[in-house]
């Protein structure tokens, strides 16, 4: 793994509180949810359960590239963006379902790929 991608996840084992997933309708309207059902892989892509979303879903569907925004226990930001893909079966759905609380849905696998990564306005990736 290469010390960018280091970085995020140590970032990542030291978040606190829910993350902050933002989708962009085709009109451009963004629309941003708390996550708290959300995980990364071993490739350090960001995995969020897909469990009550409704206009995420829409703007996922139309094409939407995404951000997760968190903050760590020093309080320190962190916003990744990337593209979207979604998996109701395979490898990462069954990632997903192995932490997601058995008492949401998880209906699919929602994974960010991360193509930027920012600690506050200081590009990483």
């Amino acid at each position: 793994m290469d010390k960018q991608k280091e970085t995020f996840v140590s970032a990542w084992k030291n978040r606190k509180g829910p993350a902050v997933f933002t989708t962009v309708s085709k009109a451009g309207i963004a629309n941003s949810i708390y996550v708290s059902s959300i995980e990364i892989d071993d490739e350090a892509n960001i995995i969020i359960a897909d469990n009550y979303f409704l206009k995420t879903n829409q703007n996922i569907a139309d094409g939407s590239k995404g951000v997760v925004l968190f903050i760590t226990n020093n309080d320190k930001s962190y916003q990744a963006k990337g593209t979207i893909t979604c998996h109701k079966t395979g490898p990462t759905y069954d990632f997903m379902k192995s932490w997601n609380p058995t008492k949401h849905p998880g209906h699919r696998a929602i994974v960010l790929q991360i193509s930027e990564l920012y600690s506050g306005v200081t590009q990483i990736i």
